[in-house]
């Protein structure tokens, strides 16, 4: 798979780093040379070029890409050009970050196929926290819907995940188990490592310190979260 990531601010740099990580063949664009050039040993190729440059794209053969992720945060016209750029020369997938809703609005009308909202999304991460300390993460895939990482706590501890009852109470599922499971090194050192249960069973048994992926309607959180804070 072929990704570009255009734009090397903190947010394209880090999903470009990412995406590298997981194996995925990168291609980051940036008009600032400084900024290409701290990404060279990072992704499989980093090019200083205009991204509203038709001819500087073509010679880059962006239309070969699988997606391109425009991140772009700082310059709204300049997000826009490259998204209207990218539509022109035949990208499939063009994935864009928008700051506020009118910047959202026109990115999808020059051809953005899917929007990310970051300012907004780590807005409600943070609030989450805030409100309830025990989720560790919490991804919005859908509207209305979410992936929750959290510690379900010393109420919990020693259930099975059938005894938890959050499927018949809250219609919530747990999809995974990450749990710190400790050992001796091979020098005769206690540390630990993590096991990830990615398919949990009703009779397994959860403690209050993993931390559980559950997926489900915000709604159907909001019910959960209360129990949890009382």
């Amino acid at each position: 798979m072929l990704v570009s990531v255009i734009g090397m601010g903190n947010f394209g740099s880090r999903v470009a780093t990412r995406l590298a990580d997981k194996g995925i063949e990168v291609v980051v664009i940036d008009s600032n040379p400084e900024l290409v050039e701290k990404m060279k040993d990072v992704v499989a190729h980093a090019i200083a070029a205009d991204v509203t440059d038709e001819k500087a794209l073509r010679a880059v053969n962006i239309s070969d890409i699988d997606a391109a992720i425009v991140a772009i945060g700082d310059n709204i016209q300049m997000s826009i050009m490259a998204v209207a750029m990218l539509r022109r020369l035949g990208v499939g997938r063009i994935i864009a970050r928008a700051t506020n809703q009118l910047h959202e609005n026109v990115l999808q009308e020059v051809g953005a196929s899917e929007i990310v909202k970051v300012e907004e999304e780590m807005g409600d991460i943070i609030a989450s926290k805030i409100v309830a300390p025990y989720i560790i993460q919490k991804y919005s895939f859908a509207p209305g819907f979410s992936l929750v990482q959290l510690k379900l706590g010393k109420k919990y501890h020693g259930k099975t995940i059938a005894e938890t009852q959050l499927k018949a109470q809250y219609s919530l599922n747990i999809v995974a188990v990450e749990r710190k499971v400790p050992y001796i090194t091979q020098d005769g050192k206690s540390s630990f490592k993590i096991e990830i249960n990615d398919n949990p069973l009703p009779m397994d048994t959860i403690t209050g310190d993993d931390i559980i992926a559950i997926i489900g309607s915000d709604k159907n959180f909001d019910g959960l979260f209360d129990h949890l804070s009382e």
